[in-house]
């Protein structure tokens, strides 16, 4: 299989020389076992070290505060004892001359009041999403959350300042923005989540408001160019979410406005399940998107390197991130040019503590 297209240079995010055009996707792995959840040198240090051959890493969502969380033991980038590990991490990725974002995260309603001392989840509108989440108590159902004031939106727009900010001290290449897969910014954009009567809901601009405070703000402590945001349009009955008939114009939306911005790229995913009975929905989301964004696309979900280097020769996408092949191929991109055959992923040992099905599979 030719690599021509996957395996060559990538220079179009500004200021950084990516050696070869596979992107790790942020997957969470939930290994931040400690109380004061933060990245460890012996468990994640080593993990993204291992695969920083990958043209560019971008971490696992990491909270961007307390009221983030709705995951055990994932990390978070808001506490100085967890800007200390994740400058090990980055000091390791760039010591194997690798480049490394942060995926800045909030869950909004995708969380129990197990993580908040009780305390409801924020989102929105006060909707459950009727799913279930893992907790210390195990698999728990979600709870109608508390719709956010704007007192609580202000408070989130300058968690993401300061993890931008965190994210800069920790020695990161950039950040991405998760306004993805059901969490807090989509949970926003879609009417279904969200039944605000502010200027926070209603119109599409006023659902995309919120991630647009957020980007200008993340963009008074960082360049435009070391921020990307990951989007998920035709999501369906995944996460909670729901699609209408204004879901995939209010990505359009979205995207077309980010031209205005100089961002390190968009990060986009194709659907996550079957929607073409989804008489709204995009089944083909880099081929719709392209013509719509000016910059950089990386596309993601579901890709092999044959099907990489189709959507990179079409010119739909600039970049593609892997997932679950790099959870068990530290050196994919060594197999992708030396045309080896990957190993099987462990999903048994995908969110359990410690070494095993994380740091411990071979190369080829």
């Amino acid at each position: 299989m030719n690599t021509d297209f996957l395996l060559q240079p990538f220079n179009n995010i500004d200021g950084l020389h990516l050696n070869n055009r596979v992107v790790m996707a942020p997957m969470t792995r939930s290994r931040a076992t400690n109380n004061e959840r933060k990245p460890t040198e012996e468990l994640q240090g080593l993990y993204y070290k291992q695969r920083a051959s990958a043209g560019l890493i971008i971490t696992e969502g990491s909270q961007v505060s307390k009221r983030a969380v709705g995951y055990i033991n994932t990390p978070g980038i808001h506490s100085k004892a967890q800007v200390e590990g994740w400058k090990k991490v980055t000091q390791n990725v760039h010591d194997e001359e690798g480049k490394i974002f942060i995926q800045l995260w909030h869950v909004g309603r995708i969380s129990h009041p197990d993580f908040h001392d009780g305390a409801l989840p924020l989102a929105p509108s006060a909707l459950n999403p009727n799913v279930e989440v893992f907790t210390e108590n195990g698999k728990t159902d979600t709870v109608t959350p508390k719709e956010m004031t704007q007192e609580d939106i202000d408070q989130t727009i300058l968690d993401f300042k300061n993890a931008a900010k965190n994210a800069l001290e920790a020695g990161f290449d950039g950040v991405e923005i998760h306004s993805s897969n059901g969490y807090l910014f989509h949970q926003f954009f879609n009417k279904t989540s969200n039944k605000r009567t502010d200027k926070y809901g209603g119109s599409i601009e006023n659902r995309a408001r919120f991630f647009f405070e957020v980007l200008d703000a993340v963009k008074e402590v960082l360049p435009e160019q070391k921020i990307g945001a990951r989007f998920n349009p035709s999501l369906h009955h995944i996460f909670g979410m729901e699609m209408d008939e204004e879901t995939i114009p209010t990505f359009e939306y979205i995207i077309k406005k980010l031209n205005d911005y100089n961002l390190a790229y968009i990060h986009l995913s194709e659907p996550f399940n079957d929607v073409s009975d989804i008489p709204y929905a995009v089944t083909n989301i880099a081929e719709h998107f392209r013509p719509i964004y000016n910059g950089t696309i990386i596309i993601n979900a579901g890709f092999d390197k044959e099907k990489a280097e189709e959507v990179l020769k079409s010119g739909n996408a600039d970049m593609v991130a892997f997932g679950k092949p790099f959870i068990s191929n530290p050196d994919l991109v060594e197999r992708f040019k030396n045309n080896k055959e990957l190993a099987d992923w462990d999903e048994e040992t995908f969110y359990t503590p410690g070494k095993k099905g994380y740091v411990d599979y071979p190369k080829a």
